[in-house]
């Protein structure tokens, strides 16, 4: 330990990185063990009960995420990262008001209004996380010298929750997030994988109980049962990461949801402590929040591309944007069978001819809800 950290105690050298991600805008720092063995087997049960869908590298890594030292060989610890992502200027919760998880209620109760999971209404995180956490490993690198490490966040088959949970910065959720008392659920992790033995940071103890908030308030029934989500049902995977056509038994409960899903983390009562950012990266942008689901399907490609530039929302691709959508149209005509609904038809038609295949299926089904309400509706 003293010759690979030089004349510095662990203690120390631990402290100072805690200072230095201090001032990187982390919000707090872990160390894990390499050794994962115990989660071993709730991966392979997760994998072959098929729940991470078309996610086909989460079964091609396999165990490789419970493994850190066969990903980074000569890895002996893993330094884990919290960085809080609630944009600044965000209303928390007082005496006199209800508080930022009441105004994402509200957004959703309203089915012409477009919600983007609060996450992505920023700056990509990727981009964020991954470039800070590298200032760190060069803080730290000035300090001990030269050592061997990898950078991660949401980028390397890891098991990042686990890890977290091992070092400290909280608890599995019954919804898989990780908790922290001090800071909800509303952050981002980043880990460093390093061959330096700085000293362990001691897991904190579970504090859900018999709370079942986010498995009751699930739109989709994606938990399955506490601490196991079938990402098949779920709304991010549904609206992100799957490719093909959502599931039409699915759509009528995405609602007005076109970019991931917030709703486990609204219902959580420890989220009444979700800390602020600390970083402008992460304050909303004006085109993603606050906007009509029709405002947002009037973009063409070049527009999505233009809107999204340095979001995480690009990653996707704008035909997953146009089926989300269309899914949330339809869902619109559906919900307000009292109300004209021309302008949304409209403008659901005159993309049929320019649409993929994919997204035309998508708006046909769309039109068919508003028909199907037109007929339910008296006089």
């Amino acid at each position: 330990m003293e010759g690979a950290l030089g004349a510095l105690t662990p203690e120390q050298v631990l402290a100072g990185l805690r200072e230095s991600a201090a001032a990187l805008g982390f919000s707090q720092i872990g160390v894990a063990d390499v050794d994962l063995s115990h989660a071993e087997p709730g991966l392979l049960a997760w994998l072959n009960n098929g729940f991470h869908g078309s996610m086909a590298y989460m079964a091609a890594h396999g165990l490789k995420r419970a493994r850190p030292a066969e990903l980074v060989p000569g890895s002996v610890r893993v330094i884990t990262a919290r960085m809080d992502y609630l944009p600044r200027g965000t209303p928390l919760a007082t005496s006199a008001s209800p508080g930022w998880q009441a105004v994402e209620w509200q957004r959703l109760a309203d089915p012409a209004q477009a919600v983007v999971s609060i996450y992505a209404r920023g700056r990509d995180y990727h981009k964020v996380l991954r470039a800070r956490l590298q200032q760190l490993a060069d803080a730290l690198a000035a300090v001990v010298g030269p050592f061997g490490y990898r950078v991660f966040t949401d980028s390397a088959p890891v098991l990042e929750v686990e890890l977290a949970a091992r070092s400290g910065i909280g608890w599995r959720g019954k919804h898989t997030l990780n908790l922290s008392r001090e800071a909800g659920s509303m952050f981002f992790l980043g880990e460093i994988c390093i061959d330096l033995p700085l000293p362990l940071t001691e897991p904190v103890d579970a504090h859900c109980g018999s709370c079942t908030a986010c498995i009751d308030v699930c739109p989709t029934q994606a938990i399955v049962a506490p601490y196991r989500l079938d990402a098949r049902r779920c709304i991010s995977y549904l609206t992100i990461e799957h490719a093909g056509p959502i599931p039409a038994e699915l759509r009528p409960l995405i609602g007005n949801r076109i970019y991931g899903c917030d709703d486990c983390q609204l219902a959580c009562p420890w989220n009444k402590y979700a800390q602020l950012s600390r970083l402008a990266d992460f304050d909303a942008r004006a085109p993603l929040t606050d906007v009509s689901l029709l405002e947002l399907w009037a973009w063409d490609e070049a527009a999505f591309l233009h809107h999204t530039e340095g979001s995480a929302i690009r990653r996707s691709g704008f035909e997953r944007w146009q089926r989300n959508l269309a899914v949330s149209l339809g869902n619109a005509l559906q919900a307000r069978p009292d109300r004209p609904g021309a302008d949304l038809r409209t403008a659901l038609t005159q993309r049929l001819d320019s649409a993929t295949p994919m997204v035309r299926e998508h708006i046909d089904w769309a039109l068919a809800q508003g028909l199907a309400a037109e007929s339910k509706t008296p006089g």
